[in-house]
């Protein structure tokens, strides 16, 4: 009963009329952004970063969290209707949502996907809700070697499941390490890594670094490699799956949602693996997988359960033990820090306003969504008209004077146009910024963590190992290790691999 009295707590934070009002312009935005080919919830996310100075803390995360679980129901809609991922989560969705819509069921599609992203999203609130207390309460017993064994787990994780190479993916998460160590040591606080530019000593600015990576290298990278769907129509009716449509589509939408809510957890799972992963289990179980690229509805019902499930769990290893799980949940823990909100197990005891209110506000726009999307989808297809190069340089001077407004320093200008230029070469060369992001935001916790840990033991490693739950962890590190390593040299003899 504790939880459920929380839960309504949390609603009448949620409910209050100015968070309810954030609330209904996150998912709407959210929703424009995944309609919007090109942007997504992470770049848009770290642009909008230095606005949420001026928001209250509960209205600004409720905002920025609409946002990101939006951007997991508008990029169905172009993914159905132009073969175009809105985001990059949707990007298995076109497999089958567009075939479907060439034959003239692109509102059974949309319905669907709808539908299971209702259905994912309140499965995910569910376990968040439940799950979160007990692990927070579990995550206040840990020590500084637990915290840096989840560290390692986290960056391992995140380097090898973040999509690509996994060897680009661990250069990424190394040069996070590194741009980390600017400014002071956490322990001494004497400065290291700085070049004797003063602006340097306190470190990287976060919103900067991100806004340059995300926000002006997306806009750069489509700017240049914009692309063109066939609309197939902007009349869309038969919204409601048939009976028929739901008995084929029902058990994927468990499936991907249980699928997706497990990966979200993990550190660098998130919605586009989870995706992948429910749509690879729907095609191996299906009676006939011949069918799967041709217009199955399952095709359109598991990614998109999953994508919207792994959207709510990923809130879970950041709320309770401080680890965010990707990118942007990287970006909501440095917004939690701008409002000196510590992510972590304490949070639950010092911000429960915050805390709950958040899962209430996601309740609340589980259902906006489902209530907008449905009649409104004709009205977010037209803004498929607007014209990519009159939105980049818009995009691009918000961006400009918004991490200008976080110090008032020209410096951050310069900053954020390093890391613009280096996450556009990024792109070109196929690195993924995430990893960067994430290492950066994990570094310091590990740093902290490793040498806190040491001065405990007198300088004796044996700490690390000598406590179980940072012995398991470790373990864990062991195996996906070898197994990544087993699996690379694999490939490169060229053994076939079990599946």
């Amino acid at each position: 009963m504790d939880t459920i009295a929380l839960i309504i707590q949390g609603f009448s934070v949620a409910l209050d009329p100015t968070n309810l009002m954030y609330c209904l312009l996150g998912v709407i935005f959210g929703t424009v952004v995944g309609v919007l080919p090109g942007l997504g919830p992470t770049a848009t996310i770290a642009l909008l970063l230095p606005i949420t100075y001026v928001i209250p803390p509960e209205a600004a995360i409720i905002m920025l969290a609409g946002i990101y679980y939006g951007a997991m129901y508008g990029g169905s809609t172009t993914s159905i209707l132009l073969d175009l991922p809105g985001e990059a989560a949707s990007v298995v969705t076109c497999f089958d949502g567009y075939q479907m819509a060439k034959q003239g069921r692109a509102g059974a599609a949309l319905g669907i996907a709808a539908i299971g992203s209702f259905v994912a999203g309140t499965v995910a609130l569910v376990g968040l809700s439940f799950i979160a207390p007990p692990l927070a309460s579990i995550a206040i017993k840990f020590g500084p070697p637990e915290f840096f064994s989840i560290a390692v787990l986290g960056l391992l994780l995140v380097g090898s499941l973040s999509g690509g190479s996994p060897v680009k993916g661990m250069i990424s998460a190394a040069g996070g390490l590194l741009l980390a160590c600017i400014g002071q040591d956490p322990v001494y606080g004497t400065l290291r890594y700085h070049f004797g530019i003063i602006e340097l000593s306190s470190g990287l600015e976060f919103a900067a670094l991100a806004m340059g990576l995300f926000g002006v290298a997306e806009i750069i990278y489509n700017y240049e490699h914009s692309e063109e769907g066939k609309l197939i129509t902007t009349k869309l009716t038969g919204l409601w799956p048939t009976l028929r449509d739901w008995a084929e589509a029902k058990w994927a939408v468990v499936r991907g949602s249980l699928i997706g809510f497990v990966i979200g957890v993990l550190p660098g799972g998130g919605a586009v693996i989870s995706s992948l992963i429910a749509y690879a289990v729907e095609k191996r179980i299906a009676k006939d997988p011949s069918r799967f690229g041709q217009g199955a509805i399952e095709g359109v019902a598991a990614p998109e359960s999953a994508n919207n499930a792994a959207a709510g769990s990923s809130f879970i290893p950041l709320l309770t033990l401080g680890i965010p799980a990707n990118s942007v949940m990287a970006m909501m823990y440095a917004a939690l820090l701008l409002h000196g909100v510590q992510p972590g197990p304490f949070m639950l005891t010092e911000h429960p306003g915050l805390f709950w209110g958040v899962i209430a506000s996601m309740y609340i726009g589980n259902v906006l969504l489902l209530i907008l999307n449905l009649p409104l989808v004709g009205v977010f297809v037209q803004l498929l008209k607007l014209r990519y190069s009159i939105l980049a340089p818009i995009a691009i001077l918000i961006s400009l004077v918004g991490v200008y407004s976080i110090n008032n320093s020209t410096f951050e200008i310069w900053v954020i146009l390093f890391f613009g230029v280096l996450g556009y070469l990024m792109r070109k060369f196929a690195y993924d910024a995430g990893p960067m992001v994430l290492a950066f935001v994990l570094g310091p916790i590990m740093e902290k963590a490793f040498r806190q840990s040491l001065l405990m033991s007198n300088g004796s490693f044996q700490i690390f190992v000598e406590r179980p739950i940072s012995l398991v962890i470790l373990a864990a590190v062991a195996v996906l290790l070898a197994v990544q390593i087993y699996r690379t040299l694999a490939h490169k003899r060229g053994l076939e691999l079990p599946e």
